[in-house]
Formats: C-alpha cells, structure tokens, sequence
C-alpha cells in the first residue's frame, strides 16, 4: 500500500496556509504557532527549525518526543473523517492539526483548543 502524499509533504509548505485561514478569521500566526507546539511538545525554536528544514509530515510527527496526551480529547470531522477513527497514527495526528487549526478559525477559544479544563 502506498502512502498518502502528505506524509512527504513538507510542513513549511502547509504551515502558511494554516496562518492565512486563521489570519482570515482575525485569529494570529502566534496562535498557530501554539496549537502546534501544544500538539508535538515542540520549542517555538524546534518548530521553526522544522520549518527551515522543510521537515515533511512523517518525520515532524515522528520527531516530536512530548506528544500531548490530551489530544485524545479531540473529536470531530475532518475531510469527512471523523479523526478519533482515524486507524493510522500518523494520519491521526495530522488530522488532530487540521482539526485544531480549523477550531482556531471558527473562533473557538484557546483554551477549549487547548483543552484545558
């Protein structure tokens, strides 16, 4: 079975994409920047590092050590899929940045993101 292409996707070449849809809805890049580093247990300086490097989803997902063990927690649709089905971590995990992203855009708050009590 082949893997799907973004699992070589770069992040730096999805990551202005994140930033422009929150942009758009008056959220910020710095907000962006923190959903990431909440999901991988990514430094601010780690996550541009990725960036720079052009660091593809597999390895940015399989890098990151501190994974949050509250992302569990999110549930919801993305692409049609609901992500806590999803079977194959990797694209789990992706799908759980998709899905935190599209919560930063729809103006839910940070913490409810965050999922913090």
């Amino acid at each position: 079975m082949t893997k799907h292409r973004i699992y070589t996707t770069s992040v730096a070449s999805v990551y202005p994409h994140y930033v422009t849809k929150a942009e758009k809805k008056g959220r910020t890049k710095a907000e962006v920047d923190e959903i990431i580093r909440w999901l991988t247990g990514y430094s601010q300086e780690d996550l541009e590092a990725h960036l720079e490097k052009k660091t593809d989803f597999e390895t940015f997902f399989a890098e990151a050590t501190q994974m949050n063990p509250s992302r569990a927690l999110i549930k919801g649709v993305v692409c049609g899929v609901r992500v806590e089905d999803i079977k194959e971590p990797t694209m789990q995990e992706i799908r759980f940045l998709d899905k935190l992203i599209d919560e930063l855009a729809k103006g839910k708050a940070m913490e409810k993101i965050l999922r913090k009590s």
